[in-house]
């Protein structure tokens, strides 16, 4: 089955709340409300009061500059400035062998499914996958991830109930090298970032990865639930205090009018976003791609 587009993935937040700012910015004359209107759409939009604010300021600088009149003016300025902030594509490294990738987020945010969705993307890129189960402290988890790799014929190191996690990483990195495996996926426990202990522990995995394979990982991806809109942010700046980020997965997409979560990110992490989830099958996943993402939320 193919893939739902970024498009289609999009829907929600396009029709929701980017289709009314479209429509918003029609044939009315511009007033100081509008300026005042815009900003409190884009706020709804998710994409926070402090980017909405500078966003907005910009505008009204470039409509007082360029001496717009009409609303629908102000349009390609918006999609302009919403383009600039999105930034460029950033492609993952995979020259390492292995390129070991870790994945961590909060409980429910989509990991073990991300994880199986980059195992996907990977291999029809022709490229050797192995996975990790590294969140041993939910036997469902592990079995899940067991699961995917049967489905996708990927093989899957996994622990005991309750393993160390360090443990089965070593183990996972080990056995990439020794299958000449070209990726390792490690997947970790969705740790709350409000527990000290747990991000510790999770310092600890990246710290054993790093010991067995000098260099890696090589990525480490913030998997982020979209439905949970700014809530999110104060949980990616805790993982970003906590080890280092190359990227960021926004995941459920579809089932959320949250799509400005994507501004958000690149505003409050300075980190790349690098994967959109845009439904709940395992195909449903993409690279990110600014340009598209752009088109999808836009219905101008």
């Amino acid at each position: 089955m193919f893939a739902k587009s970024i498009r289609e993935g999009l829907e929600r937040t396009r029709n929701q709340v980017f289709g009314q700012i479209m429509t918003f910015l029609g044939q009315n004359d511009l007033t100081e409300a509008s300026f005042d209107d815009l900003e409190a759409m884009l706020i709804q939009a998710d994409l926070g009061a402090a980017l909405a604010d500078d966003l907005t300021a910009t505008l009204e600088r470039k409509a007082e500059a360029e001496g717009f009149v009409r609303a629908l003016e102000l349009r390609k300025a918006l999609k302009q400035e919403l383009r600039r902030r999105l930034g460029e594509a950033h492609p993952l490294d995979l020259r390492a062998r292995p390129t070991v990738i870790l994945l961590v987020g909060v409980n429910g945010s989509g990991k073990t499914t991300t994880a199986a969705k980059l195992a996907r993307h990977l291999l029809d890129q022709r490229l050797s996958v192995m996975l990790a189960a590294g969140d041993t402290f939910r036997a469902a988890a592990v079995e899940q991830l067991q699961i995917w790799g049967e489905r996708l014929q990927v093989p899957v190191i996994a622990g005991q109930p309750n393993a160390d996690p360090g443990a089965v990483a070593h183990d996972a990195v080990t056995a990439a090298r020794t299958r000449d495996s070209q990726v390792l996926i490690v997947d970790t426990a969705g740790r709350l970032q409000t527990k000290f202990n747990l991000m510790e522990e999770l310092k600890k995995v990246r710290a054993v990865i790093a010991k067995a394979e000098p260099g890696a990982p090589h990525e480490t991806l913030l998997v982020l639930d979209a439905t949970t809109g700014q809530n999110a942010l104060s949980q990616a700046q805790a993982f970003k205090d906590a080890v280092t980020l190359t990227g960021v997965v926004l995941t459920k997409l579809d089932g959320s009018s949250k799509g400005g979560m994507a501004f958000a990110i690149q505003q409050a992490l300075g980190v790349p976003l690098r994967y959109i989830g845009t439904g709940e099958r395992v195909q449903d996943f993409a690279a990110f791609d600014p340009d598209r993402f752009l088109d999808g939320l836009l219905d101008d």
